[in-house]
């Protein structure tokens, strides 16, 4: 039997009443069906209002095995739910801390040699004797950044940041040789090897997502668990949309610049026509190549835009490994033997914990691939958020992504716990 619950909302003078409804379909056999309705919280909306852009509430919504949650970032309140209702994973779980940690310093850090060529950066931070999690970072070619250290409780996990071939204080910066996705999974081994570490969490958002999949694929027995955010499948949908124009729908303002750099005779392909400036010869084209990649990129990233993060935009040594290193990737559609490969191989993580954490809004790496993975991957739970764009950074995305993490530290307490009694006994 499978129970819909539903956030339903009641006007009522000026106070708005949140209800939870579920819903019991009538069973085959007989044509009689049940629901039941009941009213929980009551509130007075916020001066803003209520909106579909912009709610100012959070909900859920759970069908069947499907484990789906619709969250705003603002407050709020949130529906009672019978414990019937909640997914298996929330059930007697306490209210997770959605906060981003103080910043912190590694208490170690270095360099590892994975190939004749390059040499990547790596640091850890957090509980030397902690729970291991590694963060894959974006792009590829974004690097790491100290913030990154923030969705995770320093007292819990031992906490593994490393910048990908080419990328951030990796050498040599923005080298395309020797740089596939199975040259950054072979190095995520290695990393873990050297670090002596057996098995990690592994967290990853955007690019990072895409390799976190890869890598759980082909080592699924050295992966605990998944957060996962802003999925990219690296499918030429995803690559079209966003490079080809179809995101330019939604940001006229911000594709032009990207467009009119490239001659109309080229534009049949501007992916092949930036890769053919950020492998120019002459440097001054791959820096005005990598600028107007890098911002078209930076301005779509947030629901609201972001200054801070526009600015990347104007750093050339940034933009060059960005650009160069992404558009590497996107030409050789990730490296992947088929368009649909990381859901062709779903089977091989199915029984992985993971959270999916997804803006509504996001353009860089639109809901229809977090959505997609879903539905090929029902056991994982899924977290929308309704008024969030792509960046990690905005409040929704950060507090479910320290959820997530929250989640995951809980099962793994309890599981101790367990083993603990266990031994005792």
């Amino acid at each position: 039997m499978m129970r819909l619950s539903i956030l339903g909302i009641a006007l009522s003078s000026n106070s708005y009443y949140c209800a939870s409804l579920s819903v019991i379909p009538p069973i085959p056999t007989s044509s009689s069906s049940s629901s039941s309705l009941s009213f929980s919280k009551k509130f007075t909306p916020s001066a803003s209002g209520l909106s579909l852009s912009n709610p100012n509430l959070t909900g859920k919504f759970v069908t069947g095995k499907r484990n789906l949650v619709l969250r705003g970032q603002s407050g709020g309140f949130e529906s009672e739910l019978k414990p019937g209702d909640l997914m298996e994973s929330e059930k007697e779980f306490p209210e997770f801390n959605r906060n981003l940690y103080p910043s912190i310093e590694p208490y170690s850090s270095g360099f590892l040699k994975v190939s004749d060529i390059h040499t990547i950066y790596w640091e850890q931070s957090g509980n030397p004797n902690g729970d291991p999690v590694v963060f894959l970072h974006g792009g590829p070619g974004g690097g790491t950044a100290p913030s990154n250290r923030k969705f995770f409780d320093p007292d819990f996990y031992r906490i593994i940041l490393f910048d990908q071939r080419g990328a951030g204080k990796s050498t040599p910066h923005a080298c395309l040789v020797e740089n596939t996705t199975w040259d950054l999974i072979s190095d995520i081994e290695k990393l873990r090897e050297h670090l002596e570490i057996p098995e990690w969490q592994v967290f990853g958002g955007s690019w990072g997502s895409t390799l976190a999949l890869a890598y759980s694929q082909l080592h699924p027995d050295k992966v605990t668990g998944m957060v996962l955010r802003g999925i990219f499948l690296l499918r030429k949908k995803e690559i079209d949309w966003f490079y080809e124009g179809g995101a330019a729908s939604i940001f006229p303002d911000a594709w032009e610049p990207f467009r009119d750099l490239i001659p109309e005779n080229e534009r049949g392909s501007f992916v092949d026509a930036y890769g053919k400036r950020l492998n120019s010869d002459d440097q001054e084209v791959q820096y005005a190549a990598a600028r107007a990649w890098t911002m078209w990129e930076m301005m779509t990233a947030h629901l609201f835009p972001n200054n801070d993060n526009i600015k990347k935009g104007e750093d050339d040594k940034f933009s060059l490994a960005f650009a160069r290193i992404e558009n590497h990737y996107f030409v050789n559609r990730g490296f992947f033997p088929s368009d649909g490969f990381l859901l062709d191989n779903i089977d091989k993580i199915r029984h992985i914990k993971t959270t999916i954490v997804q803006g509504r809004y996001d353009v860089c790496c639109p809901m229809m691939s977090a959505w997609d993975l879903h539905k090929a991957w029902p056991e994982a739970d899924l977290k929308v958020i309704q008024d969030a764009g792509h960046s990690a950074n905005e409040p929704g995305i950060a507090a479910e992504l320290v959820a997530a993490n929250e989640n995951l530290k809980h099962m793994k307490k309890g599981g101790q716990e367990n083993k603990d009694k266990n031994i005792r006994e």
